[in-house]
């Protein structure tokens, strides 16, 4: 039996053609795979001060510019790329966030270096597993967590930038670190189980 689209209980935030497929498919559904962590961490810290829906409508362009996320070919970018990607109306051109990246890129490199792979590192600030929760609306989800004060404190001594507490508990919520679908929400019995 199919659901009827009109039948299907959602999170509140997600109302638009761009972001029911990311809440759908997406959000929430633990990462494993280390080009998609350095997406999400730079789209996240890209989003600052913006909304997601801006950097969903980018995201497509930001794959294409930063290859595919590869955090070693962006550890190579030089002001020649960066004056390309200033100019290139796809993506979010802001300097600091753009400069940022590439820093990133070197950071998140040494993490591969220290633990043998991001995912080893930062699965460790939930112990290994997603976090369960159980939220009813989407008032009682909080902005940032001990954790995420944790991952964002131990990120900026590793010399990431755009990684406050704020933008580390996104950056949970959206790779499943911890479920914040309200229990309301189809997919919180999917990822919950």
């Amino acid at each position: 039996m199919t659901r009827i689209e009109s039948e299907i209980v959602r999170c509140d935030w997600a109302q638009k053609d761009v972001n029911i497929p990311y809440h759908d498919e997406e959000w929430g559904v633990p990462v494993h795979e280390e080009h998609t962590w350095f997406e999400f961490l730079i789209l996240e810290g890209a989003q600052a001060g913006l909304s997601w829906d801006t950097v969903l409508q980018k995201r497509a362009r930001y794959r294409e510019v930063f290859d595919g996320f590869d955090p070693e070919k962006v550890a190579r970018y030089d002001r020649k790329k960066v004056r390309q990607l200033l100019g290139d109306a796809g993506i979010i051109r802001n300097r600091l966030k753009i400069d940022a990246t590439i820093g990133n890129a070197r950071a998140f490199l040494e993490v591969q270096k220290e633990f043998g792979k991001f995912d080893a590192y930062i699965w460790g600030f939930v112990g290994g597993q997603p976090k369960q929760n159980g939220w009813k609306t989407h008032k009682r989800v909080p902005a940032k967590t001990a954790e995420s004060d944790a991952l964002s404190k131990d990120l900026q001594k590793r010399g990431f930038r755009f990684v406050g507490s704020t933008i580390c508990y996104a950056l949970m919520q959206a790779t499943g670190m911890v479920n914040d679908h309200l229990v309301s929400c189809f997919r919180y019995r999917e990822l919950s189980r």
